[in-house]
């Protein structure tokens, strides 16, 4: 009798213990609202009191006056090329090609950025970190691509028929009158077939954006690690007053 006690026991036991163990849970449904942001929503004075002194020190970082500029410099002051465009690619040019030759002596042929990267003009007045943040809010590097002469000749084709100031430096297009490609030259010489050259771009270009397919008959692409945000702002420290016009770099004879 007390044997079969125990087992009764055993028996209710392993059963409560089996009917209380945890089903495993799955997601079944995901509820979500849209909640604006108004006035409705007070203020939370703890919250802000924790992020004033971080606030605080990122404008006072980005209001830092680095340059001066006598003028508007705009990516809409001409056709082919622009006074704010030509900047950019100088910039690039300047603050890169040390870089790249130190890493594997060579030099930068020419600069190519895209036009609708430039997302402000710099107004009159001082440059600060801001006016960089607003020039190039992205995060994009500094990439050097080697291209096959024939595949600068699809570049250029690219940039003809686009008809945009998308930034240059280091190559002259020339158009005719009516607007067919006359001459190009890179660094004063005319394009050779045969020859590896050496672009600056953006890693965005690179990968694809603003169409630029000719980047993927590449040869080779480095990326040096440096964005061009950073470029702007370390150029301007290095500049008391920042000018820049257009030029001949692309144009159409008269």
């Amino acid at each position: 009798m007390v044997l079969k006690i125990k087992h009764y026991v055993i028996f209710i036991t392993f059963a409560l213990l089996t009917s209380c163990s945890p089903e495993p849970k799955t997601l079944t449904k995901i509820h979500g609202k849209l909640i604006p942001v108004s006035s409705e929503i007070v203020e939370n004075d703890s919250i802000r009191a924790f992020i004033s002194p971080y606030r605080d020190k990122i404008k006072s970082e980005l209001n830092k006056i680095l340059a001066y500029a006598p003028r508007n410099i705009t990516k809409t002051d001409g056709k082919y090329n622009t006074s704010l465009g030509n900047l950019m690619a100088k910039i690039v040019y300047e603050e890169s090609n040390p870089v790249y030759k130190f890493r594997t002596n060579n030099e930068i042929d020419f600069v190519l950025l895209n036009h609708g990267g430039i997302r402000a003009n710099i107004s009159k007045g001082n440059i600060t970190v801001n006016t960089a943040y607003e020039i190039m809010p992205f995060e994009n590097s500094i990439t050097i691509v080697k291209l096959k002469g024939s595949t600068v000749n699809k570049l250029i084709k690219f940039l003809v028929e686009a008809k945009k100031p998308h930034p240059i430096y280091g190559i002259q297009i020339t158009l005719d009158k009516k607007n067919n490609q006359s001459t190009v030259l890179i660094q004063n010489m005319p394009i050779d077939e045969n020859k590896t050259y050496n672009i600056a771009t953006s890693n965005y270009l690179v990968n694809g954006g603003d169409n630029m397919s000719f980047f993927d008959e590449r040869i080779a692409a480095i990326d040096i690690e440096y964005k061009i945000r950073n470029a702007i702002i370390y150029h301007f420290k290095k500049q008391d007053t920042i000018i820049s016009e257009t030029d001949d770099r692309f144009y159409i004879l008269k």
